[in-house]
């Protein structure tokens, strides 16, 4: 599952919205909005990605962090290493290989550590 797919499942949940009730609204399929969900497409249009915030009727702050949260969300990326150095080619490798094998608390403290360290004035 992807951050925005979990976003977007919390608020159908909350709201007591189904997901074919929620597709149907947005006139896409059922199929899509649960791959979507669960990580298995990427992340929607710009236009599709409005039509959910509207749907929500979320406020300002909270469509912002929808927004941020699709830009994260794509689940197949691709990472160019070229010209940098090279650990930064080892560890986008080592990544790729054992991201699957890392618990969630594992995930967060090496995601938040990125965020910390790409925060920090170079």
């Amino acid at each position: 599952m992807t951050p925005l797919g979990a976003k977007i499942r919390q608020l159908r949940e909350e709201r007591g919205i189904s997901l074919k009730d929620m597709a149907k609204a947005l006139n896409i399929s059922s199929a899509y909005l649960s791959a979507l969900e669960h990580g298995r497409r990427g992340k929607p249009t710009g236009f599709l990605l409005h039509r959910m915030i509207t749907f929500f009727n979320v406020i300002w702050d909270e469509a912002e962090e929808f927004q941020r949260l699709a830009e994260i969300s794509d689940p197949r990326i691709t990472i160019d290493t070229a010209g940098l150095l090279p650990e930064a080619t080892e560890l986008s490798n080592r990544l790729a290989t054992d991201i699957g094998k890392l618990d969630a608390e594992d995930l967060r403290a090496l995601r938040d550590e990125l965020v910390r360290r790409s925060g920090k004035a170079r």
